[in-house]
């Protein structure tokens, strides 16, 4: 783990929330240069701070109106990495998680309508073998939704 000082984490807090500021604008903001910006902002790049950029994308804009998450009951532990590449296959997956507890696997899936869902759980992840057991919970809304605050 690297140690990042104030002013990454000012520059960090600030790129988390439009990543498109210039770097002109934050140095005025922190009182240095824009050099000064856009070396520490390299650093964290080259260190593996920060991944990329990348869009956030309103799904409901889209037409996604279902967001659910699917606990999934391995057969055996073994299974784990066929049952992640097949999953990876379908585009409604659009997270996954190796998990502790009840579940050995626990995605996310998004479908633009409750048949849908049905048809992507009846026709695909129901369908893998190496999966025992599955159980869904449709999410009602997305009221926190924000990045890890630096």
């Amino acid at each position: 783990m690297q140690t990042i000082d104030q002013l990454d984490q000012q520059i960090l807090r600030v790129l988390t929330q439009d990543a498109r500021t210039p770097y002109a604008e934050m140095a005025k903001k922190f009182g240095v240069s824009p050099g000064t910006i856009h070396v520490r902002v390299e650093k964290m790049r080259q260190s593996g701070i920060i991944e990329g950029t990348k869009v956030r994308i309103d799904e409901r804009k889209l037409g996604y109106d279902v967001c659910c998450f699917i606990g999934i009951i391995l057969k055996s532990a073994k299974d784990y990495d066929k049952v992640i590449h097949k999953l990876k296959g379908f585009d409604e997956v659009v997270e996954a998680y190796y998990t502790t507890g009840n579940y050995s696997i626990f995605i996310k899936v998004m479908t633009h309508t409750i048949a849908e869902l049905h048809q992507v759980l009846a026709t695909k992840i129901q369908l893998i073998d190496e999966i025992q057991s599955t159980e869904t919970l449709i999410s009602m809304q997305n009221p926190i939704l924000r990045d890890i605050k630096p």
